[in-house]
Formats: structure tokens, C-alpha cells, sequence
């Protein structure tokens, strides 16, 4: 009997977690990437949770510990670079067991992609144009002109997913929180605070900077925003120029530094900060795992798990209903759902600490950062915010 055929759109981290978990299912997976090769660097997340549980079960534990990185506390400065407020590592390492870790995603991404890459059939430079449904396969024309045929597709292809909009069309499905994020590396920036994630915030923005190997160091700004920023969204001058101006006000005395590192940049991530809410994670034969089916928001900080853990699920499902797509979607919605919704609602009353829009909301973060060096606090922060309440199902 030969083994079903399930084309990946999207070769970032839900992809190929999908691609490995299909294989050891018995399927033949097929990725699909409209980048020409595969991408690496970006941003570092943390990295816990359900996806730490899936990693496991993907023997990737040492290389989490290898090449991830251990910050030992985060910090809030004043302008003058004086304490404001901390949270010591050890809250978190204790609350999760010791099974947290900083990573840079494509450090992340590109771990899973060597784990799948020599034998699974990986097609850069293209992407999906064009879907019709039949009762037994699904045909693809793709943008370069081939066509094919398939047993199942999913789109692992983010939050502008191609293959959501072709099988839900016109459903609104972002939600837009309020909040812009951007994202840089700089070589050889000359204050590093080792193990230190290091915050100036202003009503409505915050800047934060942490130390890489190799003398690099990575930024990450977050600012409050009403409406959408559609011409900053699609031009990076003026995505850096509306971050200059709107930090150029507080006197931060590293943000000239930063501002000159950030003038010279050449590799800005710049976007908004949305959820991704669906009628549905599945249609006939074709399904959405991560972002694209349900992006919790770049802020909530468990994008990549979520994705991990939703293409084992998905995966597993599908093995276990011996090839009864419906069934097999079915039981991933009906099983991962739940608890990713309830962590979307939790991301939404938590993106509001990373950019209060008063002094006051200022003030009430630093007393609750405070309070967390008791136990009893921290406890409740970890429990309320951050622990994953989920059992990843055996198959």
C-alpha cells in the first residue's frame, strides 16, 4: 500500500515539525517555500511548554541546552540606566521545571529542518497558486507553472498564510491587538550585560536589548498603536523612521547608539502584532497548523510550541485515523483548540506589560515585577500567564 501524499506549504518551524512527525506516521510529506533557500537568524523567543515537551520527543533537548541561552533576569532601566524593577530566571526555570530556554528561532527552525531535509522533497522558490479539490486527491498549480497531485495539504505558512486565503477566501480572520513589534541584530554593540534581558519602557513603548554569541547583540521594540500602520507595514524607512521618532523623545542614554545601529540596519523584522481567529482549522482536505490557523501573537511568546505541538497533534491524528482526513482533523481541532484559546485570551490581557499606556501602568509593573521575588507571587504570575495546562497525547 503506498504511503499518502501530504504537501507543507511553509518551510519555517511548523512545517518541517510536521514533515518529521508525517514520517514517522507513514506518510510522505512534500514542503513547499516561496523563499529561494532556507531562511535562518531572526529574533529569540522563548521557548517552553508544550513545544519543549514535543522537542523532547523530537531528541532535541541537547541542542535546546547547546544553543539556546540562559538569561539570568530581566531588567527595567531609567534613563540614566539606574534599576527600576527586575524578575530574576530562576521564576521561571523554577515554575517550568527547569525546561526553559532563549533561542534564536532560526536556530530553532533550522535544527528541525536538518532533521527532515535529506528526505523529504523540499521545493524553494515556489509556493501555492492555485487549488481544486476532487473527491480522492487535491490538484495544485503552483506559481511557477507545475501542477500536481496529493492526498491531503496543509498550510504551515504563517500569518499571511497563502493557503488560508485560498480555502476561506473573504473570513476576516486577524485581529489586530494594538501594538507594533520590531526586531534587529547589531555586531559589536559595546554594552553586552551578559545573561541580561535589559528594558527602557515609556507610556506606550519599550526598547529592550540582550546579548548574542559572536559579539552580536539583538533589539527588540514594542509600541501601542490604535490603528493599523498600513504604509509602515510594507516600507522600512518608514518603519525606521517611525521608530526613531517615537523613541527619540525619552532620553534614554543608550538610545543614540541604538538609533545609529538602527539607521544602518539591513535586516528589520517590522509587524503588526495579531491573532489569528478561524470558524474552523480544516476544510475537506486541506488543514492549518501554527500561525497560520492560530497565531496567539508575536508578544504571547509561544508561536514556535504552538506550532510544535500543533503538527504533532496533527500528525499523530492523521496516523491514527489510518487516512480518515475528517476524522483525523476533527480530533487535532477538537484536542488543541481549547487550549490554545484559552492562551490567545491570556495573550491579550498580557500584551498590555509591554507597553502600559500610562505612568501608573509603569508603576503598577514595576510593583508586581517586585512582588514576584516572593514565592507566593511568582507562583500565581507563572500559573496565571505562562504554565501550559496541556497533556500532549500519546500515539
Amino acid at each position: 500500500m503506498s504511503r499518502k501524499s501530504v504537501l507543507i506549504a511553509g518551510a519555517g518551524i511548523a512545517g518541517p515539525a510536521l514533515a518529521y512527525w508525517l514520517r514517522e506516521r507513514g506518510f510522505e510529506p512534500t514542503i513547499v517555500e516561496r523563499a529561494q533557500k532556507f531562511r535562518t537568524g531572526g529574533y529569540v523567543i522563548d521557548f517552553w511548554g508544550v513545544g519543549y515537551d514535543v522537542a523532547e520527543r523530537m531528541g532535541l533537548r541537547p541542542f535546546l541546552q547547546d544553543v539556546g541561552y540562559a538569561n539570568d533576569r530581566a531588567v527595567f532601566v531609567n534613563c540614566d540606566g539606574s534599576k527600576r524593577s527586575e524578575i530574576g530566571g530562576n521564576t521561571l526555570r523554577r515554575a517550568l521545571g527547569n525546561r526553559f530556554v532563549s533561542i534564536q528561532r532560526g536556530d530553532l527552525a533550522g535544527m528541525i529542518f536538518a532533521m527532515v531535509a535529506d528526505k523529504t522533497e523540499t521545493i524553494f522558490g515556489d509556493e501555492i497558486f492555485a487549488i481544486e479539490e476532487r473527491e480522492e486527491r487535491v490538484e495544485v498549480t503552483f506559481r511557477r507553472g507545475s501542477m500536481r497531485s496529493f492526498d491531503y495539504i496543509v498550510g504551515a505558512d504563517g500569518l499571511r498564510s497563502t493557503v488560508r486565503t485560498r480555502i476561506f477566501m473573504d473570513t476576516p480572520v486577524r485581529q489586530f491587538l494594538g501594538y507594533y513589534a520590531a526586531s534587529f541584530v547589531a555586531e559589536e554593540y559595546p554594552r553586552r550585560d551578559e545573561g541580561i534581558y535589559l528594558s527602557f519602557a515609556a507610556p506606550g513603548r519599550q526598547v529592550s536589548r540582550y546579548a548574542l554569541r559572536d559579539g552580536k547583540t539583538g533589539f527588540l521594540f514594542v509600541l501601542r498603536s490604535d490603528e493599523r500602520l498600513i504604509q509602515a507595514e510594507h516600507d522600512v524607512a518608514a518603519q525606521i523612521d517611525l521608530l526613531c521618532r517615537t523613541f527619540d523623545r525619552d532620553g534614554w542614554e543608550e538610545w543614540p547608539e541604538i538609533r545609529r545601529r538602527l539607521e544602518s540596519c539591513t535586516d528589520l523584522y517590522f509587524d503588526a502584532v495579531s491573532q489569528v481567529h478561524l470558524p474552523a482549522w480544516s476544510k475537506g482536505r486541506i488543514a492549518l497548523v501554527g500561525d497560520a490557523a492560530y497565531c496567539p501573537s508575536l508578544l504571547a511568546g509561544e508561536g514556535a510550541a504552538f506550532a510544535m505541538a500543533g503538527a504533532y497533534i496533527l500528525a499523530g491524528e492523521l496516523g491514527r485515523m489510518a487516512g480518515d482526513h475528517a476524522a483525523a482533523f476533527q480530533n487535532y481541532e477538537r484536542k488543541f483548540r481549547p487550549f490554545i484559546e484559552q492562551k490567545q485570551r491570556s495573550a491579550r490581557r498580557f500584551a498590555g506589560s509591554f507597553a502600559p499606556r500610562t505612568q501608573l501602568g509603569l508603576f503598577v509593573r514595576d510593583a508586581v515585577l517586585r512582588l514576584s521575588a516572593l514565592p507566593a507571587v511568582a507562583d500565581w504570575l507563572m500559573a496565571r500567564y505562562v504554565k501550559d495546562a496541556f497533556t500532549l497525547p500519546d500515539y
